[in-house]
C-alpha cells in the first residue's frame, strides 16, 4: 500500500511539473527571421558539362574555381505575424561577376511572396528576365512527411520534415514549432510550425536562418507586392512551357527554377 501510494505520489509530481513546464513555454506570434540562401555553385556548374560541351565547359569550369567561391550567398528576410508574413530580398549592391558560369536561374532567384495565413493564399512577384510577374493564387499544398531527426538553427530546437514536389524536387526543411507560424522562406509552409531550415538537396541550394528576433511587426511592413503582370500559377506555367517549347534539355531546369 505505501508502495502504491508512493508511485501515485510520483506520477502526480510528474504531471504537475510538465503542466507548469508546458505553461511556461513561450511561443513566438511576430518577428523578423533573417536567412542565408547558399548555392553550391561548384555542384551545380558540374552538372552542366555533358557530352555536347565538355570540351568547352571543362576548362571554363577549372578557370571558375581558380577565380570564384564554391558558395554564392545572399541575404533575405522573413517578417510574419501569426496571420500574415513578408519574404523579400534588401536592396544591396552586388559585386558583378563577369564569369558567365556563375549565373544561374535557381541560385539567383529572388522571389517576394506575400503568405496570408487565415486566407490560405499568397502574392508572389517573380522576375522572369525582362518581365515581372504578380502570381495570386491559394498556398501550395505540400504532402511534408516529419521525422524524429533534430538540430538546432538560430538558437531553436528544429525538427526535420521530408517532402516531393512538383512531382520531382525532394525538399528537406527542418521547422521548430517555438514559433507558432506554419511559414517559412520562398513559398515553403505547412508545418506545425515555422520553417528555419531548408535545402533542396539535389538542386544543391538551402535557405538557414541565421538570426531570429521576436518584434512587433506594423502592417505596413507586411504589404503584399503590386508591380507585375497579374496571373495565377496555372497560367505562368503555361507561359513557360509556350516560351521554352524550342529549348529542349535546357527549358526544364529553368521551368522548375520559377515554378518554385
Amino acid at each position: 500500500m505505501k508502495t502504491t501510494l508512493k508511485y501515485i505520489i510520483l506520477f502526480a509530481v510528474i504531471f504537475t511539473s510538465n503542466d507548469l513546464f508546458a505553461q511556461n513555454v513561450h511561443f513566438v506570434q511576430n518577428g523578423v527571421i533573417e536567412f542565408e540562401k547558399r548555392s553550391n555553385m561548384y555542384a551545380i556548374i558540374k552538372k552542366k558539362i555533358n557530352k555536347n560541351n565538355e570540351t568547352y565547359m571543362n576548362d571554363a569550369f577549372d578557370q571558375y574555381k581558380k577565380n570564384s567561391p564554391q558558395f554564392k550567398a545572399a541575404k533575405s528576410t522573413l517578417s510574419f505575424t501569426k496571420d500574415k508574413s513578408l519574404y523579400k530580398w534588401p536592396t544591396v549592391e552586388e559585386t558583378m561577376n563577369n564569369n558567365w558560369l556563375s549565373t544561374d536561374v535557381l541560385a539567383d532567384l529572388k522571389n517576394t511572396v506575400a503568405t496570408n495565413f487565415e486566407l490560405q493564399s499568397s502574392i508572389t512577384q517573380k522576375n522572369v528576365y525582362e518581365d515581372t510577374y504578380l502570381v495570386k493564387d491559394s498556398l501550395r499544398k505540400i504532402n511534408w512527411k516529419i521525422t524524429d531527426e533534430t538540430r538546432e538553427i538560430a538558437g531553436y530546437e528544429c525538427r526535420r520534415a521530408n517532402a516531393i514536389i512538383m512531382d520531382s524536387v525532394y525538399v528537406v526543411a527542418y521547422y521548430s514549432d517555438q514559433i507558432a507560424v506554419s511559414g517559412g522562406p520562398e513559398s515553403f509552409t505547412g508545418l506545425p510550425g515555422m520553417i528555419l531550415g531548408l535545402a533542396l538537396p539535389h538542386e544543391n541550394i538551402t535557405w538557414f536562418a541565421t538570426k531570429v528576433t521576436e518584434v512587433t511587426i506594423p502592417e505596413k511592413d507586411l504589404t503584399a507586392p503590386t508591380k507585375g503582370k497579374p496571373t495565377d500559377n496555372k497560367a505562368l506555367k503555361a507561359i513557360l512551357l509556350g516560351a521554352m517549347k524550342n529549348w529542349g534539355e535546357y527549358a526544364h531546369p529553368i521551368y522548375k527554377a520559377f515554378s518554385l
